[in-house]
């Protein structure tokens, strides 16, 4: 899994840098097939705007972003909403269609008599 750590407008603070890696190498344990994550902080007019991009397999990509004043808490939320993104994908792909079972059409039963062609 590659992690891309970008601060648009503004330097992204070790401690932020550090937390938003330990929390982000926690996503796998809800999707496996986590390719790329980008983590995209930006600064505007006093508000911080954290994005958190997912690649996954098969071409999926997954987003959530948030917008307040201190980074470590949107950290907190954005990873929260990407955990629930994975888990309702991965339901998604466990229950396509179909429960395993496969579809047999019921038989109308014999009553023993031959039926009459017209």
């Amino acid at each position: 899994m590659n992690i891309t750590m970008t601060g648009r407008h503004v330097e992204i603070r070790d401690e932020v840098r550090d937390y938003a890696t330990e929390k982000i190498n926690r996503l796998p344990r809800f999707y496996d097939r986590i390719h790329d994550v980008e983590f995209v902080l930006n600064f505007d007019s006093d508000q911080f705007t954290a994005e958190l991009i997912v690649r996954a397999d098969r071409k999926h990509t997954l987003v959530a972003s948030e917008t307040g004043p201190e980074p470590v808490v949107l950290v907190d939320v954005i990873i929260d909403k990407m955990e629930r993104q994975l888990r309702k994908h991965k339901e998604k792909l466990r229950h396509h269609k179909h429960d395993g079972k496969p579809e047999v059409p019921e038989l109308p039963e014999a009553s023993g008599e031959p039926e009459e062609i017209a």
